[in-house]
């Protein structure tokens, strides 16, 4: 893996950066926007992908169990499991957005006594206080995630997955632009370097 400071210092591997981190930061915006105005079709999308996420999973494991040991019943049950739950979420997948409403639920809710555990710890520091408005938010999404399901999921899991996603495309756009500017500066230093290896040679 390239270090950092060789990454800094590579004009090809930051113009590589900054085009993809461009490119992908558009897309995230775009699907960022579409969960954020049409949560539904997003909630319908995330199912969906964790459906064939689910197949995918299944079919690994069986493929695996079939090379490695094929009397291996709990291999064979766990790719059974997979598959089956794959594709019951492909089949209904309002009751598989509902599934992902609890799941996100109780992330929230962890998530939320985790800050507060951390803020806890780091009273009196700097910043403290954010980790603990990061806890109180936590909780209050995870009780509007409790309170509205399961029909609530079907808006809910859409639209904060097309929030998380717009915040990602920001930032990636973001990283884009920052890199740039590192590139413009290695181009200068290079330029002053072979100016000055010029002079140098001249002298």
């Amino acid at each position: 893996m390239v270090g950092y400071q060789n990454f800094i210092k590579d004009k090809e591997l930051l113009k590589n950066f900054e085009k993809h981190s461009k490119i992908a930061g558009v897309i995230f915006l775009i699907l960022g926007l579409v969960g954020i105005f049409f949560p539904a079709i997003m909630s319908l999308a995330t199912a969906y992908f964790v459906a064939w996420l689910f197949i995918f999973s299944g079919l690994t494991i069986g493929y695996h169990t079939y090379k490695t040991d094929k009397k291996d019943w709990l291999g064979w049950l766990k790719a059974f499991v997979y598959l089956l739950t794959g594709i019951l979420v492909a089949i209904f997948p309002v009751p598989g957005v509902a599934a992902l409403g609890i799941i996100l639920a109780v992330y929230f809710f962890l998530d939320g006594f985790a800050s507060f555990a951390l803020a806890s710890q780091m009273k009196g520091q700097k910043y403290w206080w954010l980790i603990l408005i990061n806890g109180i938010l936590s909780i209050i999404i995870g009780v509007i995630f409790l309170t509205t399901w399961p029909f609530g999921s079907l808006f809910l899991v859409g639209f904060f997955v097309g929030v998380s996603l717009f915040f990602d495309g920001i930032v990636l756009l973001s990283m884009s632009s920052y890199v740039k500017k590192l590139e413009q500066e290695v181009t200068t230093d290079n330029q002053s370097s072979q100016e000055g290896a010029s002079q140098s040679n001249n002298s």
